[in-house]
């Protein structure tokens, strides 16, 4: 909007007449000195165009920028608002992460459908479901027992048949910096480097069934309900040990023996202590 030449009153240097002007500054000369002012701020309160029809216009362009500035306002208490929760969530974590205490079945296994056989191993994450019932209902459900030392693995059945057949599809340790009691959305990430997809010669010779026993009914093999469920860190172990000694390409074989290394240091478990195989399958 040109002013240039416009007549102007103001409240304290009286009648003048707007000699420069740009976005952010005019200046007015009045009977005894020129003065200059930021723009368009100064109208309203302290300067009047005598123009009606500038006026108005003027008006709608002051009551543009002042809902521009309140969108302004309201983007950096959003910004700070943020700002706040992301420092209480990475003092939140790194506390979880100091006082964080091994627990004895922090391991978790997967029933991977055709779908989701497809999407965790391109993807590299498992969704953990969502709550079916109660005040979460219908929310993500959160791998509260994950934690730095945790692994994921991934296993299947062939239609018609039996449980016993369960396969072992892959594994992985979660992100390097998952936890579980702040995982929001349900998704668990793989971590950067220790990830491992089983061929399927390797799988068929990886039956979950080998490692896995429920202490309720040992002779027992049977899924019932439910996506996953948690199991011994030792027995997880004793899977990717196994893993080790089946691959037979050398840069796989190294990543599987240093995926072992990693996850015994971070459980606190050493190859020689680590018991024998005896889930429900070595005890028909």
């Amino acid at each position: 909007m040109n002013l240039i030449n416009k007549k102007v009153t103001h409240k304290r240097f009286g009648t003048g007449s707007i000699v420069k002007q740009n976005e952010s500054i005019i200046e007015i000369h009045f009977a005894s000195e020129n003065k200059k002012f930021v723009f368009p701020d100064v109208f309203g309160k302290h300067l009047q165009l005598h123009d009606k029809s500038d006026a108005n216009s003027l008006d709608e362009i002051i009551q543009k920028k002042e809902m521009e500035r309140r969108k302004e306002e309201w983007r950096k208490e959003e910004e700070k608002k943020l700002q706040r929760r992301n420092l209480e969530l990475r003092e939140e974590h790194n506390k979880l992460m100091k006082n964080h205490k091994l627990h004895s079945e922090s391991q978790m296994v997967f029933w991977c459908d055709k779908e989701e056989q497809n999407s965790s191993f391109s993807e590299w994450k498992v969704f953990s479901g969502v709550v079916k019932s109660g005040n979460n209902k219908g929310k993500p459900n959160k791998p509260i027992r994950l934690h730095q030392n945790s692994a994921v693995l991934l296993t299947a059945i062939d239609p018609n048949m039996p449980e016993k057949d369960r396969r072992i599809l892959g594994v992985y340790m979660v992100d390097e910096n998952f936890i579980g009691k702040l995982c929001e959305d349900g998704y668990i990430p793989a971590h950067s480097k220790y990830k491992l997809l089983l061929t399927e010669q390797e799988s068929d010779q990886m039956l979950f069934w080998k490692y896995y026993i429920n202490e309720k009914f040992p002779h027992k093999m049977t899924w019932n309900t439910g996506k996953y469920r948690y199991f011994e860190n030792s027995w997880m172990a004793q899977i990717l040990h196994d893993i080790v000694s089946l691959k037979s390409d050398p840069k796989e074989r190294e990543l599987a023996q240093q995926f072992f290394d990693h996850f015994c240091k971070m459980n606190q478990l050493t190859d020689q202590e680590l018991p024998k195989p005896n889930g429900a399958l070595m005890r028909i």
